[in-house]
């Protein structure tokens, strides 16, 4: 199954990223999914299984750093993926690493 979770790190804190938003679209913008980080900075969203196409998962980054004093660039970030039909039952990770000038994300396992 195609079941999408994340991971957020505060890389500036060197700690998970707890109460961030993220948003699933789907590429005509429709939302597939909405949840708020854990307090490990974990987050799992949508459907069992995601059909192939292309997706947008939105993270509200900026807020987390402004609650805690901190100037930010990035209000949010948003990470571009597509789920393949050989990739559909597979489960997806996306996890983010962020700092308020700078965030870093991969296909994770």
């Amino acid at each position: 199954m195609s079941h999408l979770t994340t991971h957020v790190l505060d890389a500036t804190a060197g700690t998970p990223a707890a109460g961030v938003g993220v948003e699933l679209t789907d590429a005509g913008g429709s939302l597939v999914a909405a949840g708020v980080t854990d307090t490990d900075g974990r987050a799992a969203l949508g459907p069992d299984r995601l059909e192939p196409g292309r997706y947008h998962l939105t993270f509200a980054i900026g807020a987390h750093f402004t609650e805690q004093g901190v100037e930010t660039f990035y209000p949010e970030v948003t990470v571009t993926f597509e789920v393949t039909p050989a990739g559909a039952d597979r489960h997806l990770h996306v996890p983010l690493l962020a700092s308020p000038f700078a965030y870093s994300t991969y296909r994770g396992s």
